[in-house]
């Protein structure tokens, strides 16, 4: 099978590259240790939509199969989230998936199209809600099951494998407003006119998360990410009143144990204080929150995760650098992984991706270098 000849490859290239200082430590150690805020000698980093449109050699199997038969493939998803381990040196595999898939398993209509997602039969009313399917991860999503297990078999127990999901209230603005759009206006309305019924698609989308992620962790997940892509949309009252319940009550309902649980949230700076008592063991915050702020406002009991825009990849090696060094030197390297405050941007240079890697690896930690001195 193709994905035997990739582990293959993948393991002779990933020996290959601990020869160097950075890399002789275990990285799912140096990983889940920083996301418990323990001493580590680095950060660990990798890039959000990391396996993507960058790389070359994902455009060469896009050309060939669509963004869903990749995901519906564990042999393709497999090797697609193996490249940015193999080309950019990541610490992190994520497996390469959507956070629409349990859309479909719901039974919804799913056409992940080049200009964004579309549901064909979008959530518009009560009867709608109750419509949904408590879907069995094992059965109609098995497929991602089977993808985290190759990946865990390729990898072997030094290199962590992420699973992810839609937070509860990114996913129903999809579900309910059909597609990306700005305000998600039919979401809100739901929200403002029917919150009962708003309250129960949140609660019955927590549920079924909740079943999807413990599947993930069944498979090898060393720790799953929750993408709260839209809670910025939300005031901090309808953020507690709604998106926060529902998160809650999924992380609660995923009993993970010791795997972490990331959870990642955009334009939230005034809702951090509320994001922070979700249950989360990291924060993944974007490039508008100031790391050192926030790790003084919530204190060291949640690590955090990023933060550097996404757009600095495009700029000069310079600009790279020292966006990497700001974001490490903010939280003195203590629990911390770097990361980009959003996905990688599909212009991106493969030289400039490596850059950023490189740099977050290569970063002596504050506290370490004072001692050193």
């Amino acid at each position: 099978m193709r994905l035997l000849i990739g582990s293959a490859i993948i393991k002779e290239s990933f020996s290959a590259k601990m020869t160097s200082p950075t890399s002789i430590m275990n990285r799912k150690r140096l990983f889940l240790g920083a996301c418990r805020g323990e001493p580590v000698d680095r950060v660990p980093v990798w890039m959000m939509r990391q396996a993507g449109r960058y790389l070359p050699e994902y455009r060469a199997i896009r050309a060939k199969h669509s963004f869903l038969e990749v995901c519906k493939s564990p042999e393709l998803a497999a090797e697609v989230s193996l490249q940015p381990l193999r080309i950019v040196d990541v610490d992190v595999v994520i497996v390469f998936s959507d956070i629409l898939i349990p859309a479909e398993a719901m039974g919804l209509q799913l056409d992940l199209t080049d200009a964004g997602p579309v549901i064909g039969n979008p959530v518009r009313s009560q009867t709608d809600v109750e419509a949904l399917r408590d879907f069995d991860p094992e059965v109609e999503t098995r497929f991602l099951g089977d993808a985290i297990r190759a990946l865990c078999q390729t990898l072997g127990p030094d290199v962590p494998v992420i699973g992810f999901a839609a937070a509860p209230w990114t996913l129903a603005c999809y579900l309910v407003d059909g597609q990306t759009k700005s305000g998600f206006v039919r979401t809100k309305a739901m929200m403002y006119s029917s919150p009962a019924v708003f309250h129960k698609l949140l609660e019955k989308i927590a549920r079924v998360t909740a079943r999807y992620l413990r599947a993930q962790i069944h498979a090898g997940a060393s720790a799953v990410q929750l993408f709260d892509t839209w809670a910025g949309e939300l005031s901090r009252s309808e953020y507690e009143e709604f998106a926060l319940r529902a998160t809650t009550l999924l992380i609660e309902e995923l009993q993970a144990g010791p795997v972490p649980v990331i959870l990642y949230t955009k334009a939230s700076s005034h809702l951090l204080s509320s994001v922070a008592r979700a249950g989360a063991t990291v924060l993944s915050l974007d490039w508008r929150a100031d790391l050192g702020e926030v790790r003084r406002l919530l204190g060291p009991g949640v690590a955090l995760q990023g933060n550097v825009d996404p757009c600095v990849l495009v700029a000069s090696p310079n600009v790279i650098r020292a966006a990497v060094k700001k974001a490490i030197h903010s939280t003195g390297g203590v629990g911390h992984i770097l990361n980009l405050g959003h996905g990688i941007l599909p212009n991106t240079p493969v030289e400039n991706a490596k850059l950023f890697v490189e740099t977050g690896k290569n970063t002596p930690l504050p506290a370490r270098a004072a001692a050193a001195k």
